[in-house]
């Protein structure tokens, strides 16, 4: 029988850390003296005891290594639970959520998604605005460490090809886990640090600063104002985008960077085609501004950046409602969205690697039709793909369109029209953030949408975040059979 309190008493640690983390949207609801510091108080409190109560629970179940069927079960159940906790600030505080819209906003917190429900957040208490930065940002630090200890080790999608490049995590996964994400701290504080003084010198506020560089180096878009990052123009958009960037390349080699080690970071493959889409993109749409919409050349470049940046990561901001930008943008951010930034890093969707190594095994098929008796082998960073690794890809995209469409046919039958269905679900699965269209689009939220299409898009949100394979597998009855 499968013993499960070493999950529990994982996720019992995590809610312990989730209530005393809520100490500091407290001092900051304490600071402004707005009268709502008091939410914080007493759902820390609840979360606390609830943490507590579940590791003490489960504490003598505690062994060096978990097995493959609770690794599944962990990475599912953290991402499960803390946002039943992390949701219930936002449900009792000012901005008076139901529970289901409060779910809503912290699973798409925690999982770096942005959708926001929240309507009139320029006049929210300073402690929900920090909250919703916090969430992102620790889902960001959460993601890396899944992406790169996890994930290669479960053989998710592809991502074992990256194991080597992951410190070797085979055999005791927590304690390589625990190691890792100390390193990965050290860079995820010092680059957000880096990120809010920048912001600073560039005018913003403190407070601004400081939320909007958590939710810019966790690429989740969360922002302090209902028009976005439209309150913002100029230098703070130029230094948006450069973080956005920064924050989609493998952390893996700001790690090699600080170890003094700067050539993989110059060679990654990688981060060559991230930068090579990027650079391509961007020039498409700044031309068709500037011929199109009589953009001047500057803003041109900036909003295209900014933009593509935003929605390439998954980040999510906007500086403008780039549905007015025309059909031809409008399609091409919407296939933006489903590329995505590198593997290791806090960006979303499909990944770049696993287009390269998508492209690889076409471009070698192709080679062995015209030549026959030929021997030809998919290649990745100059290395050969095993059929492991394809097959794997290969399923992972075959379960992204399944499970987009899926989304789409669901959310259609709760009585959305088709683009904010299509849409919806693609932004949900992908983690990108706004949709398209006049309800969720970038001037739109989703507070419109019935309970019923919320909670699935809650459910694609879990489930994008986890690249599919993580989540699905727990509904195969091998599974708790093995």
């Amino acid at each position: 029988m499968l013993d499960v309190r070493p999950v529990g008493y994982v996720i019992g640690l995590l809610l312990l850390m989730l209530g005393g983390a809520m100490a500091l949207p407290l001092g900051a609801d304490l600071i402004e003296r707005n009268g709502h510091w008091p939410v914080f108080a007493e759902t820390g409190l609840i979360t606390l005891l609830c943490g507590m109560s579940l590791s003490l629970a489960c504490s003598n179940g505690v062994r060096d290594r978990l097995s493959l069927q609770q690794t599944f079960m962990l990475t599912t159940g953290v991402w499960l639970m803390l946002p039943v906790f992390a949701a219930l600030p936002l449900m009792i505080g000012a901005t008076d959520l139901s529970y289901t819209d409060a779910f809503f906003e912290a699973m798409s917190g925690l999982t770096t998604t942005g959708s926001t429900v929240i309507v009139g957040l320029d006049h929210l208490p300073a402690g929900i605005l920090l909250w919703r930065g916090l969430l992102q940002w620790f889902g960001g630090i959460g993601v890396i460490v899944m992406a790169m200890v996890f994930l290669p080790e479960l053989r998710v999608g592809g991502m074992q090809i990256f194991r080597s490049e992951a410190f070797d995590t085979m055999g005791k996964v927590l304690p390589r886990a625990a190691q890792i994400s100390g390193l990965i701290s050290t860079i995820y504080i010092g680059v957000t640090v880096l990120c809010a003084l920048c912001y600073a010198a560039a005018g913003m506020n403190g407070f601004d600063a400081i939320v909007h560089a958590m939710t810019t180096l966790s690429t989740g878009g969360f922002a302090n104002y209902d028009a976005s990052f439209g309150s913002f123009q100029g230098a703070h958009e130029y230094i948006a985008t450069f973080f956005m960037l920064a924050a989609a390349l493998p952390f893996v080699l700001y790690i090699q960077l600080a170890a003094g080690h700067a050539r993989p970071l110059l060679t990654n493959s990688q981060v060559r085609a991230f930068f090579g889409t990027v650079a391509a993109l961007v020039v498409t749409v700044a031309v068709t501004l500037m011929l199109v919409d009589g953009y001047r050349f500057e803003r041109a470049i900036r909003e295209a950046m900014f933009n593509i940046a935003s929605i390439l990561t998954g980040t999510g901001y906007a500086s403008v409602d780039y549905m007015q930008w025309g059909g031809f943008i409008i399609a091409l951010f919407f296939f933006c969205g489903l590329i995505g930034g590198c593997a290791g890093s806090t960006s979303c969707s499909v990944k770049i690697f696993r287009y390269q190594i998508l492209f690889a095994a076409a471009k070698a098929q192709l080679r062995r039709v015209h030549s026959p008796h030929g021997v030809f082998r998919a290649r990745y960073d100059g290395r050969a793909v095993s059929e492991d690794v394809l097959s794997s890809v290969m399923a992972f995209f075959v379960l992204f369109i399944v499970t987009m469409g899926v989304f789409s046919v669901l959310l259609a039958m709760t009585g959305l029209d088709l683009v904010t269905s299509i849409s919806g679900a693609a932004t949900a699965v992908a983690n990108i953030g706004p949709g398209l269209g006049p309800i969720i689009g970038p001037a739109g939220n989703f507070a419109p949408l019935g309970d019923t299409a919320k909670w699935l898009l809650s459910a694609a949100m879990l489930i994008g975040r986890l690249e599919l394979v993580v989540v699905y597998v727990l509904f195969t009855p091998g599974f708790w059979r093995t």
